[in-house]
């Protein structure tokens, strides 16, 4: 299972249907949560996330609106029991998290922030507020036998774990090499911007991402106001969709303002048509 399931979709407020800004990950066993604003706690429960399962936690930046829930959902986990399972906890600058001894803490930081099995993830700086960051899913890339050749040549059985040791066998039709009957499966990638200025700073670690989560505060008529308070329009997003050739685009962080997002849509198609905005509760399978 990989699994992306948006908790939390509004920008700076909330609103009736909007909560604050939070996305869960699951990859097969392992549960990570992407920044954790006011009420996500409540936002896991309700669309059947297990809080209690999760492994990782990383905020993005030091605005409320995305770190304020942490600290109800951590002493919700320290209620529940007396010896809460180990999460690796990774905050940016300005934030702490003292008194969970079950929390293991770390600084986001550019570069590989956490290592599970089968993938990586990692930060990236974005312009935002100080220490601002978005995060990167990274599968790592898989070898995948070409069964029918491989059958083909007399592999069967243990021979295929031999050949995966040693890189290489011999059978009855002679020396056969891994690389003969294997080929390379690339990884699956997933980019959240977190809160950002538009720009470049996302471009290569998104080329070719099958999921590109991006903010989009504001239409393209307030580019001035978007700049100023340092976010993104929507065509800002759509543009770097398109430059980086993502296979989808989801658009998050919707300001209260927008009610009505078909204008938000409508603009962001018009340059990258495989776009969604995000609402709460969506799930995405990759």
């Amino acid at each position: 299972m990989f699994r992306v399931t948006f908790l939390g979709t509004s920008g700076s407020t909330p609103t009736t249907s909007r909560g604050m800004p939070s996305i869960a990950i699951k990859y097969e066993s392992e549960l990570l949560l992407w920044d954790c604003g006011e009420g996500t706690q409540r936002q896991l429960m309700k669309y059947k996330v297990g809080y209690g399962s999760i492994d990782a936690i990383f905020i993005t930046h030091n605005h409320l609106d995305h770190y304020l829930g942490l600290f109800g959902l951590l002493e919700t986990l320290k209620l529940s029991s007396p010896s809460p399972r180990t999460i690796s906890l990774f905050l940016p600058w300005g934030l702490d998290a003292d008194g969970y001894h079950f929390a293991k803490t770390s600084k986001i930081k550019e570069g590989e922030l956490y290592s599970g099995k089968g993938f990586g993830v990692f930060a990236v700086p974005v312009k935002h507020c100080r220490g601002s960051h978005g995060l990167v899913f990274q599968e790592e890339t898989k070898l995948k036998f070409h069964e029918e050749k491989a059958h083909s040549l007399g592999l069967s059985g243990k021979v295929f774990r031999e050949i995966q040791e040693k890189g290489k066998v011999k059978t009855k039709s002679g020396e056969i090499k891994l690389e003969d009957v294997t080929w390379k499966k690339t990884g699956r990638k997933v980019i959240y911007s977190g809160d950002c200025l538009g720009d470049d700073s996302l471009l290569e670690v998104s080329r070719g991402a099958d999921l590109l989560i991006h903010e989009a505060t504001f239409d393209s008529s307030m580019k001035s106001e978007a700049i100023e308070r340092m976010h993104s329009t929507v065509e800002d997003a759509a543009s770097l969709a398109k430059r980086a050739d993502v296979k989808k685009l989801l658009l998050t962080h919707i300001s209260p303002r927008y009610s009505d997002h078909s204008l938000l849509l409508e603009e962001a198609r018009k340059i990258f048509p495989a776009t969604e905005i995000a609402f709460d509760g969506l799930i995405i399978d990759i």
